[in-house]
């Protein structure tokens, strides 16, 4: 059932796609989307200000024999305190939903599934666990 609906998605955005059809518009306009997720986030925190970055190196404990790969991410941080508010969440949703507008295109183009890709990916989170070190 769920491949009906990456599928569904996947033949709208190709059946819709007219203007950027070459996929070199299509690269450039997923590279496109892709910074205007991050300026999103940015203006989340320099505009808004409901969330703060507060960045520095990851702390990651020597002398901690019972650290494991396991328990490796509770160490670290997303270097994100507060909460978004609601007008940012809907502009990032809205700038990711066309980042995936424009990856799907790219599937298309190449006659890669989306949802195929989406359980390899799965797959492989899976079979690696943690140890994928992503």
């Amino acid at each position: 059932m769920k491949d009906i609906i990456f599928d569904n998605f996947q033949n709208n955005v190709d059946g819709s796609l007219i203007r950027h059809k070459s996929i070199i518009d299509i690269m450039t306009k997923l590279q496109e989307s892709e910074a205007r997720i991050n300026r999103a986030i940015a203006k989340s925190v320099t505009n808004c200000g409901c969330i703060e970055i507060n960045a520095k190196k990851q702390k990651i404990p020597e002398d901690d024999s019972n650290l494991s790969i396991e328990n490796l991410g509770e160490c670290l941080q997303t270097h994100i305190s507060g909460k978004i508010c609601e007008n940012c969440r809907s502009i990032i949703e809205g700038e990711i939903g066309t980042h995936l507008f424009y990856l799907t295109s790219l599937c298309s183009s190449l006659d890669i599934s989306l949802y195929d890709v989406l359980v390899e990916e799965n797959d492989s989170i899976n079979t690696l666990g943690k140890y994928n070190l992503r």
